[in-house]
């Protein structure tokens, strides 16, 4: 509930990652005890499916943060109530070794592109429980939506396969609305503050996402793997909205004296660009490299 003198309280966020497509679910968890985690376990069930195998950390990690919140975690996992409807739905449950988090490293990531940016976004506001859930489906929806690799070989083709296509069958969008980023916090209404904030989060986790496809460590010798005329290249652009990416196909490479690529011709949808490729990001699967690997 929103309004004066409502106490607040807090809340958790249960995460969710595909092991095999980095399709990140969130869940808003009222309580760290079994039955608001298994709620959230059969929401998560009813949309997406009944997994078979299920991987988590068995609350040690928490030990030198919190020990009640691991006590309170460790006793969950002990609970027979939620050993028995685990397994009654088939599921088979794994846990990590105690003091080994580096296990978890998939989902780790995707604990830190949410908590990280969601705690600078968020900030002081204190938000409703509806509120604070309808931010966490706008996030999903952006971590969703980043493109992974070329959804066809065809040269003007500019579409990407992303992890929305695993969960709905096509790219995962949101509904087109004028920005408010512009707007002072205190002239916004409630509403209009949620929008501020999945725009806020949208703008500092798709940078932090373009770098990381941009990474380039000291070179040795030429690499194979860089841009090359056909490829599916992603255009910095930080001006897009929420689940917007700048697709372009390279149809053109203008190497310098020595022979190098520097420079490229892209092609959009629309039109046509020249970019150094410190502007063009490769995706994170390259499809050639895979095919000659097989």
């Amino acid at each position: 509930m929103s309004g004066r003198g409502v106490a607040s309280r807090k809340a958790y966020i249960s995460i969710f990652v595909c092991m095999a497509t980095r399709a990140i679910h969130l869940e808003l968890v009222e309580s760290y005890s079994t039955p608001a985690f298994l709620g959230a376990f059969s929401r998560f069930c009813s949309r997406r499916g009944m997994p078979e195998s299920v991987y988590s950390d068995n609350g040690t990690t928490f030990v030198g943060a919190d020990r009640e919140l691991a006590a309170s975690f460790r006793a969950a996992l002990r609970d027979p109530n939620f050993q028995n409807s685990a397994a009654s739905d088939g599921v088979s449950w794994h846990f990590m070794p105690p003091s080994a988090p580096h296990f978890g490293g998939l989902w780790e990531a995707g604990v830190r592109s949410v908590k990280y940016h969601l705690r600078r976004i968020v900030g002081s506001h204190t938000l409703t429980f509806e509120e604070f859930t309808t931010i966490l489906c706008n996030i999903e929806a952006c971590l969703n939506s980043r493109p992974i690799a070329p959804l066809t070989d065809s040269v003007d083709d500019c579409d990407s396969l992303t992890p929305g296509h695993f969960l709905i069958g096509s790219a995962i969008t949101i509904a087109p609305e004028p920005s408010v980023l512009h707007l002072a916090e205190n002239r916004l209404t409630r509403w209009q503050l949620v929008r501020q904030l999945t725009e806020r989060f949208w703008k500092i986790w798709q940078q932090d996402y373009v770098n990381t496809l941009q990474q380039r460590v000291k070179w040795k010798q030429v690499s194979k793997n860089g841009v090359r005329v056909g490829s599916l290249v992603l255009l910095r652009n930080s001006l897009l909205p929420p689940c917007k990416w700048d697709l372009a196909r390279v149809i053109r490479c203008h190497p310098g004296p020595d022979g190098l690529i520097r420079v490229a011709t892209v092609k959009t949808a629309t039109s046509e660009y020249t970019r150094p490729i410190v502007k063009l990001c490769l995706l994170p699967i390259d499809v050639e490299s895979l095919d000659n690997l097989t």
